[in-house]
Formats: C-alpha cells, sequence, structure tokens
C-alpha cells in the first residue's frame, strides 16, 4: 500500500518489483519467478511493488516503495508513511515527525532501520522521523502482527526503514534533485525566512562482475517553517464560570538544517556468501526563535480578590450558555514579554555489518552486527521582559478579550513595542530571592544501542519448508544530564532599557490583538555581555538527570509452512521467542534534604508465542490469520529512578514527576483477521480487524506529594507549602483496543479501458479502545488512539505527465506536546484534514531532456490548524496553532 507516496515526477526508467529480500531483514520472502519477469515504471511501479510486497508476505503487511531512487521528497519520510492504512502521524512545528499506528501512540511502536533497532532523538523509545531523509530510503516495510525472527517489534506494529542493496538493485544509477520551498505565512519574525532549499544525490553501482555493489546518497535541507499560536495557561473559575486563566501565544520561526548521508558496500566473492556493510549519518539542527507576551488572567496575582486593590480584577463579562466567559475585560494585568530561543542539535550514527550464507543443501546462517548512537544536545533560553521588576512596580494594562473557537483574541491600552516601556527585568518576580531576567536549560542525551545476532536455517521439503534457530543480544544505554543557569543583567541589575544595537524590527501579533512586541536574539544579548550566566546549584537540577541501561537476550525458533491444500496454498509460520531483560536506572535521590547515588532496577522473562497464516485460493483471494502475545517496554523515561521537580508559578506549589525502575512491559494477546482480494499484480481490495487484549499497561499517576525531604528548588517563595503534586509512572489494568481497516490500490483501467492512467489508492480505519487505570475507574483513551483515521490519493499518470491529489483525516485524540525542559504534556488534540496535491512532468525517453523530471507540489493546502481543548468547556481552547500552506518546486535527472 503506497497512497503517501506524494513525491517527485513519475519516471520513465524501469524497475522491476518487488526488490529480492535483504539478508537483514528477518521476515524476507524471495520474489517469485513471476513477480521479476514483469517490468513497470513510474509511480503505477511503487504501486505495483507495494502490491506485490502485501501479497507475497505472511504478515499483514503495509509498505511504500520509492518510484526511483531519491524521488522522495517529503519533508520525513513520517509523512509518506502517515498515508499508508491504520496509521497517521501527529505534526510538530508543522512537519510529521511521529508515526501512530492501529491507534496507539508513537511509543507502542518501534523502528528499524535494515532491520535493526535503532536510537532516538527524544527522551524515549519513539524514533523522530525528522532525523531519516526521504531520498535516501528505497523502501518501507510496516508489519502490523508480530513473527518470532522478527526481533524489536512493537505491541501496535513495527516500522522497518529500508536502504537500497546494490546487489540487488542489478543496474548502476545516478540521481540528483533539488527543490525550493516557500511557507506562505511569510517572514514572521526579524532575520526569519520564508524561503528553503533541499538537495540530494544517489550513486548505484555494481563492480567485479556483479561481485561488489556500492551505493552511496547524499541529502542536504535548510527549509523555514513559520508557526502563529495561541496557548491558554488553562481556564479559572469565577462566579462559578470558567474564563481564561492565562496566554502564553508566541510566534515561532525555525529554521531546520539536516545532513544525511548513507553508504552501503556489498560482496559477493561467490553466489552463497554475501557480506554486507552499511552505515548512516545524520547531522540535525533545529534552531527556533520564539516570541510573545505572556498574561497572567484568571490565574493572575489575587485574581477576583477584592481585599487587594494591586490584584487582577474581571469586569464587563459576558458567558454562553455552558457556564463560560466569552468576553470581558481583565485590569492590573502584568506581562511578560518573551523573547525565547530554542536549538536542538543532534548527530545520529548507525553502523551495521551482515554476513548471509545460502547453502547448496539447504543449510543458511546468517550473522549480523550493528551499533546505533545518537548525541542531542537542546539548548532553551528564555528571556523575559516587562514594565518594571517584580509586581506592582511597572506600569499595568487594562486588556479587554474575546474567547471563541480559534482561542482569545486581546485588545491591549500598553505598546508592548515601545523599548522606553519595556524593560530587561523580572516583571513578576519568577526568581524569588535571585536577581533573574530569563533562564537557561541546556539538556544533554546519549543513546547507544548495539546489537547481535545469529541465526541458522535449515529448509525442508515438507509441511515446514523451513526451520530457523537465532539469538539476538541488544545493550542500550541511555542518559540524560541537565546543565541549568539563572540568566541575569550584568553588573547585578535589576532592570534594563534594552541597549538600541539589539533591538530588531517588532514582531506583529495582530493575528492576537496584540499589536507589535519589542523584539531581540537573547543570544545575542548574552554573547554581548548584556547577560550574565549564574549557575544554578540548587539540588533539584541534579535530581533531573538519570540514565538508564537495558541488556536484553532473545532466543527464538520459528518454523516456516508451505503446504498444498487442494487448488490452494497455505503459508505462514509459527515460532516463540524467550526474552530475558534486564532493566537498570541510576540517578540522584532525596532523602533527608539531600541527594543520594541510588541504583534500581529489575529482572525478568517474556515468553512470546505467534502464528500467521496466509490461505492463498484460486482468483487471487487471500486470507491471513495470525495471533500473537506481544509486549511493549516502557517509556526509557519513565524508568528513571529520579524525581524531578521545581516550583509552579502558575499554581504557586511544587509539582514533579519522576519514573519507576521496576516497570514491567504493557503486554497483549493480539489476533488478526484479514481478507484481500488482488486483481493481478496492479491492485487489491483488503478488509483486516484485528483484536488486542492488553494484560497490562502504564499509566501516569497523579498523586498528592510531600516535598519535604527534598531540596527546595530555585525560585521557592517563601511560605511555600512542600504538599504539592508528582506524576508517577506506574502498572496497571489492561483493556482492549478493536478495530477494523479497509484498504485498496485499483488502477481504474482494471474494470474501465479508457480510464488507463488514472487510479485511487487509500484506507480507513475504525478503532475502540477501553483502558481503565484501575478496576474501578472510568475507561480513558490510550495517547494517540483516534477512532476514525482515512486518507485517500487520486492520480493520473501517462505521457510523462503525473498529477495526484491527498488527503488524511484523523479524528481527535490525546496529544503530547512538549513542555519547558522536555517535560512532556497530554491534551485532547481537535480532528484534522490535511490535504496535498502534485504535479509532475518527466521528459520522455528520446527526447533531448531524457532523464529530466520537473514537479510543482502544494502540502496542507487548506491551512489546517492544530489544535487542542480544555474538556470542561466547548470553547476551551488550550493551543490553536497555524503553520501554513508551503509550496515546493524541483526537478531531478537520472543518468
Amino acid at each position: 500500500m503506497v497512497a503517501g507516496l506524494l513525491a517527485g515526477a513519475g519516471t520513465a526508467v524501469a524497475q522491476t518489483a518487488p526488490a529480492q529480500a535483504d539478508a537483514t531483514d528477518p521476515t524476507a520472502t524471495p520474489a517469485s519467478e513471476e513477480d521479476t519477469d514483469i517490468v513497470v515504471t513510474g509511480f503505477r511501479a511503487s504501486l505495483e511493488n507495494a502490491v506485490a510486497e502485501k501479497k507475497n508476505r505472511d504478515q499483514v503487511v503495509e509498505s511504500i516503495s520509492a518510484e526511483d531512487i531519491g524521488k522522495l521528497p517529503d519533508a520525513s519520510i513520517a509523512e509518506s508513511i502517515a498515508r499508508l492504512p491504520g496509521l497517521t502521524s501527529q505534526r510538530v512545528s508543522g512537519r510529521s515527525n511521529s508515526i501512530s499506528i492501529r491507534g496507539f501512540a508513537p511509543d507502542f511502536s518501534t523502528t528499524l532501520l535494515n532491520g535493526r533497532e535503532q536510537t532516538s532523538t527524544g527522551d524515549n523509545r519513539a524514533v523522530e522521523y525528522d532525523q531519516y531523509p526521504a531520498e535516501i530510503m528505497s523502501q518501507v516495510l510496516v508489519y502490523k502482527t508480530g513473527q518470532a525472527n522478527l526481533v524489536g517489534q512493537g505491541l501496535s506494529g513495527t516500522v522497518d526503514l529500508r536502504t537500497v542493496r546494490p546487489l540487488e538493485y542489478g543496474r548502476q544509477a545516478i540521481s540528483i534533485g533539488a527543490r525550493g520551498t516557500y511557507a506562505d505565512l511569510g517572514k514572521l519574525n526579524a532575520g526569519s525566512r520564508d524561503k528553503g532549499y533541499r538537495v540530494n544525490g544517489t550513486y548505484i553501482d555494481q563492480f567485479a562482475d556483479e561481485t561488489i555493489g556500492v551505493a552511496l546518497s547524499a541529502n542536504y535541507l535548510d527549509e523555514p517553517y513559520q508557526i502563529q499560536e495561541f496557548n491558554a495557561w488553562g481556564y479559572a473559575g469565577f462566579n462559578g464560570q470558567g474564563v481564561i486563566g492565562g496566554s502564553k501565544s508566541y510566534v515561532t520561526s525555525t529554521r531546520l538544517k539536516r545532513l544525511g548521508l548513507s553508504g552501503t558496500l556489498q560482496y559477493r566473492p561467490v553466489p552463497n556468501l554475501t557480506v554486507t556493510v552499511d552505515g548512516f549519518y545524520s547531522d540535525f539542527n533545529d534552531d527556533q526563535i520564539k516570541r510573545g507576551i505572556e498574561l497572567p488572567l484568571g490565574y493572575g496575582q489575587d485574581f477576583n480578590n477584592a481585599a487587594n486593590p494591586n490584584g487582577v480584577k474581571l469586569t464587563n463579562t459576558t458567558a454562553n450558555s455552558d457556564g463560560f466567559i466569552t468576553s470581558g475585560t481583565f485590569g492590573n494585568v502584568e506581562g511578560v514579554v518573551r523573547n525565547d530561543a530554542f536549538e536542538r542539535k543532534a548527530k545520529l550514527y548507525s553502523f551495521g555489518y551482515n554476513m548471509a550464507w545460502r547453502g547448496d543443501d539447504g543449510w543458511n546462517a546468517t550473522l549480523d552486527a550493528s551499533y546505533s548512537k545518537t548525541d542531542r544536545q537542546e539548548i532553551i533560553l528564555e528571556s523575559y521582559a516587562g514594565t518594571g521588576y517584580g509586581q506592582n512596580v511597572g506600569a499595568k494594562d487594562t486588556i479587554s478579550f474575546t474567547s471563541g473557537k480559534t482561542g482569545t483574541r486581546f485588545s491591549p491600552t500598553l505598546n508592548y513595542s515601545d523599548p522606553n516601556l519595556i524593560l530587561l527585568t523580572d516583571p513578576l518576580g519568577w526568581g524569588g530571592a535571585n536577581l533573574q531576567a530569563g533562564y537557561f536549560n541546556d539538556r544533554i542525551v546519549k543513546d547507544r544501542i548495539a546489537q547481535y545476532r545469529f541465526e541458522v536455517e535449515k529448509e525442508l521439503d515438507n509441511f515446514f519448508g523451513a526451520v530457523k534457530v537465532g539469538l539476538n543480544y541488544t545493550d542500550r544505554d541511555k542518559s540524560l544530564t541537565p546543565d541549568e543557569a539563572l540568566l541575569a543583567l550584568s553588573g547585578g541589575l535589576r532592570q534594563l532599557r534594552i541597549p538600541d544595537q539589539y533591538v530588531k524590527e517588532p514582531t506583529s501579533l495582530s493575528y492576537l490583538g496584540l499589536g507589535p512586541m519589542l523584539s531581540y536574539d537573547p543570544r545575542d544579548l548574552l554573547a554581548g555581555g548584556v547577560y550574565s550566566l549564574i549557575a544554578n546549584t540548587s539540588l533539584d537540577v541534579p535530581a533531573k538527570a538519570f540514565r538508564i541501561e537495558e541488556d536484553l537476550m532473545t532466543m527464538y525458533v520459528q518454523a516456516d509452512i508451505n503446504q498444498d491444500i487442494g487448488a490452494s496454498i497455505l503459508t505462514g509460520n509459527i515460532g516463540v521467542q524467550a526474552v530475558n531483560t534486564e532493566q537498570k536506572s541510576s540517578g540522584l535521590v532525596a532523602a533527608a534534604g539531600t541527594l543520594v547515588p541510588t541504583i534500581r532496577g529489575a529482572d525478568y522473562w517474556d515468553l512470546l508465542p505467534s502464528i500467521n497464516l496466509s490461505l492463498r485460493m484460486p482468483g487471487d483471494w487471500v486470507i491471513r490469520a495470525g495471533a500473537a502475545r506481544q509486549v511493549q517496554r516502557p517509556r526509557l523515561d519513565d524508568m528513571r529512578v529520579s524525581q524531578g521537580y521545581g516550583y509552579n508559578p502558575q499554581e504557586r506549589i511544587i509539582t514533579g514527576g519522576g519514573g519507576n525502575p521496576f516497570l514491567r512491559p504493557i503486554r497483549s494477546n493480539s489476533f488478526d483477521l484479514t481478507l484481500e482480494k488482488y486483481f493481478g499484480r496492479a491492485g487489491y481490495i483488503a478488509a483486516q480487524g484485528f483484536y488486542k487484549d492488553l494484560k497490562s499497561f502504564v499509566y501516569n499517576q497523579t498523586i498528592p506529594f510531600d516535598y519535604a525531604g527534598f531540596p527546595t528548588p530555585t525560585g521557592t517563595p517563601p511560605g511555600t507549602p512542600t504538599l504539592g503534586r508528582a506524576d508517577v509512572p506506574i502498572n496497571g489494568e489492561g483493556g482492549s483496543i478493536y478495530g477494523v481497516e479497509l484498504a485498496a490500490t485499483l488502477p481504474l483501467n482494471t474494470f474501465v479501458s479508457f480510464l488507463d492512467g488514472f487510479g485511487v489508492t487509500g484506507g480507513g480505519s475504525w478503532t475502540k479502545t477501553q483502558i481503565k487505570p484501575t478496576p474501578t475507574a472510568p475507561a480513558e483513551d490510550i495517547p494517540g488512539y483516534s477512532k476514525w483515521v482515512i486518507n485517500g490519493t487520486a492520480y493520473f499518470e501517462k505521457w510523462g505527465f503525473s498529477a495526484r491529489g491527498s488527503a488524511r483525516y484523523r479524528s481527535t485524540f490525546v496529544g503530547e506536546l512538549s513542555g519547558f525542559g522536555g517535560n512532556r504534556q497530554r491534551r485532547r488534540a481537535l480532528d484534522e484534514t490535511i490535504i496535498d496535491a502534485q504535479i509532475g512532468y518527466e521528459f520522455q525517453k528520446g527526447t533531448a531532456l531524457e532523464g529530466l523530471s520537473l514537479f510543482v507540489q502544494g502540502q496542507n493546502l487548506t491551512d489546517e490548524r492544530f489544535a487542542t481543548v480544555d474538556p470542561a468547556y466547548d470553547l476551551a481552547v488550550i493551543d490553536y496553532q497555524s503553520y501554513g500552506r508551503r509550496f515546493l518546486a524541483g526537478a531531478s535527472f537520472r543518468f
């Protein structure tokens, strides 16, 4: 299934479908003689490759096959994967960087590169697909069911990203491509861009009588993203009604740079032996500037307290029938002008060695070793400005507001762009006794995976076509080291008029009604000596550090089935995995007002049987059934032994969260049943049903927590109670998740000959979940779960011309966003529909420009927002983010 290939113009260069099996893929099935004889081209070739892949596998599989080398110009491979049946994505900064399979959040799936587990640029296991350029991938396989020799599989599914194997590719190919990008929101921040570019190149060749193969690929991206955002602190109570508690809204400009390099060397000295060495490198830099005004309203100082004339007042209110205040006027508002910088740098390295022996006597053996490493640094620099140092010192604002479906709009009386009024300072006294004009947070994350695998296979000539026995060892180590400091004005100043040389063009917040605001880059002020960093020596900073170590030993045996049953053929496999897990977490734990180094962990076994059966009947009908015991290991940051905490200025209490080094996996008994009808090689229709009986689950339990034995966090005002709140992950009761998926790829000339060149591909899924933290608790949604996911692509491709339109829809879901310090925040996201389109032309064989392809593409053509809400009121919008439309134009040339 390849509904997501809105990429590159069609090509007239022949391809064979599908590619031969990769020795690193434990589930690969060699292509049949029929499959390798038929030559197809262009986008329809990629569809046929995907159809053949789905048909030949014994698992329930979806796949993407590249139209041609270097012709997948989506921002990341996630944007293509998100259009497959039963899959969708969550956008971050306007681009897709995580995948949800069958209603589960990204944490419930795993991602492999050429069959091997990969490190992550996030704090947990879920791979962020920003790291993987689409152009270097030749194929993506999504396994929705498990089997014994698929190591590292996820509970909801397993995504295997594939790079080219040059000896299997079998011919020389040289391809170069480039594209330009335009973001139609424009340059929202001074110094930002609305245009970018991307270049890529690929070289594949074979030497020494086809015994040596080389594949090299490079990709460089420099593209902007612009965001207009409304964000509410939450919603407060006022005379029995709900009203906005505060606004923390930003205009964000992002510049994403990424260098991706991939290389593969294959050596086949004799027909029976193939040695493959491959590597992948990604150098990723996500640079953001965020500017906005933070307004304490219903959560402001002494709100609605008649005894304090300086407190925030609310008048002239209008409410709807839900008891939600839709308009009014806040007085005594002390706003905080924010100019924040965020920079994430990540380098990912992945290396693999594979030696595969296929004996003439039916004995086969595979040895595979791999190493994956990610080094990541996140620097978050907050800076504050306002009308005076501390509360009740400077000028206050009277702000009228209107709250509706797109958030809240304001009408202020102060000019927030006046450098004589808006000063560098700590307007609300967040630093407490410390002189503070901002905060510096540097999060250093290191992630390592070493994996070793050995498998022996014996081919048989009976009911079982082969038996495989294997052993895999995976060693993972992930750590977080925080480095935090107070951002203070040099010379011990409490407030300072910003020097003129640092003042930039005002940033417009007119979409919020706030007008222009004072703008500067805090990094320039830090480099120029206006700011200085004062190390935060509070013990709550090292308490956030953690290190997680995992050792997994996986033993498996699998028997492949191949048996004629009358006019039908039964294929499949039956097997079992035995997995031993040793997990260990080290960090600092509070005891008697200090921090003590602590190591805790667990050791346990899982036995994971599985069976997959495919009955291949006359008339190109296939019935599949599968059953498996599946597990998903806990999030890595949920397993930390440490307890991070700090003062919460909005709630005026200490809040925190910790891990649980004794966590066990989420375990499920999973069942699948699929009916598929194929139309030769060209298309298919499939109905897929699944049921997962979750025997356990991991929940974040919010509990009252007394921080009396903990060191006092920075910025805590005197008199703050030690009793606060903490979020702790626990193993709890399970539940169920089940659903139905419909999918199809249909060239219309299959039914009406004059529609040659036209076709449709897509699918839809309905999923239901019932998860209970405890037997007496009400059911709740799994994070990332959408009841409905629908996508479709209509295309035309003929005479070198191609045109495609694509839409994908997902219903409401609980999404995870990143807060300050990288802390997770869960919010109810509204449904969304993303529409893309593309046209292209490839110059035909025999013309002067043969090999040249041109395309124009539009993404998010309806400017679909990303929005989250507080379920207490229909109009209680928490986030409302507009990313704008993106337009791309590019070309590729194949020699």
